[in-house]
């Protein structure tokens, strides 16, 4: 990522703040839902899992400051951040990869009731084709470019084996789809402008594994014999920066 972007987002907002943002989307849609009609920062951090500073401090980019012995209009506040995430309009998916991962996330309900289209389902074993899932058909990953452009789609779903990964990646880039979710443990490299977020369920695993380890009787502290530090991946000297494994972690 550039200096500008690991510190702020393209409108100035920090990008630790838009993190938290879904965050805050989730809880206010809980207490629309339950028709609670204002809350207070107290409140509404605490649902969030942070402190009301952090809150206030973060819904201040936003220019809501809540009213002082009210709080915050629920309805109000849920369209503000859904409006400055980006979700006030429908986004088309494609998922590419349709092994059990591909899949659960083909059937996961919360995506269109998030504003996410799932259009289109892409796998390269012939045995696929056709299948239906999620009310969708398979159809083959040769067709990629002709979906993405037929289907107006924004968001690629890489849940391909790692060995496929950049290839799917390099030609969603190519169709012009300049936002990746990406599911197969490896490092995708793709060119300035293009925003990929990692999600490693096994790394997730392996960080549990250790707060484990350290709740352990048996555990004596410190880091393992022979362990060492990786630094992050440099660019590759071509315009394009290495999006590493875990976390969604980038580096330039």
């Amino acid at each position: 990522m550039t200096a500008r972007t690991q510190a702020e987002s393209p409108r100035g907002i920090p990008e630790a703040t838009v993190a938290r943002l879904p965050l805050y989307l989730r809880a206010l849609t809980a207490l629309a839902e339950s028709a609670t009609p204002t809350c207070s920062s107290e409140d509404l951090a605490a649902a969030a899992g942070v402190n009301s500073a952090m809150l206030r401090k973060d819904l201040s980019h936003l220019g809501s400051y809540g009213t002082r012995g009210v709080g915050y209009d629920v309805e109000n506040l849920r369209y503000q951040i859904a409006h400055e995430i980006g979700l006030t309009q429908d986004r088309n998916v494609v998922v590419v990869g349709l092994g059990n991962l591909g899949q659960a996330l083909a059937n996961y309900a919360g995506f269109r009731s998030r504003g996410f289209r799932v259009v289109a389902l892409l796998d390269a074993d012939p045995r696929l084709f056709g299948t239906g899932v999620a009310g969708l058909a398979v159809r083959p990953v040769a067709e990629l470019e002709e979906v993405v452009a037929s289907l107006d789609v924004a968001i690629g779903v890489i849940a391909t084996p790692a060995s496929a990964a950049q290839d799917v990646a390099d030609r969603l880039v190519a169709a012009g789809v300049a936002s990746i979710l990406n599911f197969a443990p490896t490092v995708l490299v793709v060119p300035e402008g293009v925003e990929v977020r990692k999600v490693d369920l096994s790394i997730e695993l392996q960080i549990l594994a250790f707060h484990e380890q350290r709740r352990s009787p048996s555990y004596v502290g410190g880091a393992a014999a022979g362990g060492h530090e990786v630094d992050g991946a440099d660019a590759d000297g071509h315009g394009r920066r290495v999006v590493a494994a875990g976390h969604g972690e980038e580096s330039r």
